[in-house]
């Protein structure tokens, strides 16, 4: 008995053309539920630590503290108050979005902006400048 050799086995055709746009992504609950999980372990954190973070001008009073320190904890103040609800309408639209083909790099853009809130928080407030 021989075994037939790799080169006689039929191998698969590569598909030509792209996908149909209005095919159903199989994959399209990915972004959505990538940026929920991540939002309930960052938005504590960043509601936290942002909350917290107005306490470095405790030592310099809100007069004598360095103008980067309340630039940064102005951007702070601000992204707690709006990103919230912004953060809150980017993941909506992730998940509202039609699961078609067409719309997986919206929807994927939507996850990503769904995060950049509480990430920018987190951010500025690792890197808060000295007061």
């Amino acid at each position: 008995m021989t075994t037939p050799h790799l080169a006689s086995r039929p191998t698969a055709q590569p598909r030509t053309t792209p996908p149909p746009a209005d095919e159903p992504h199989r994959r399209a609950w990915l972004a959505p539920v990538t940026a929920s999980v991540l939002l309930l372990l960052l938005g504590p954190a960043a509601l936290a630590l942002g909350g917290l973070s107005f306490m470095a001008t405790d030592s310099c009073g809100p007069d004598h503290c360095s103008p980067a320190l309340m630039d940064s904890l102005a951007v702070i103040g601000w992204l707690l108050y709006f990103g919230g609800p912004l953060s809150t309408v980017f993941l909506v639209a992730s998940w509202a979005l039609p699961w078609k083909r067409r719309w997986a790099g919206t929807r994927a853009w939507a996850a990503c902006a769904a995060l950049l809130p509480p990430v920018t928080v987190l951010f500025l407030v690792l890197t808060l400048p000295a007061p």
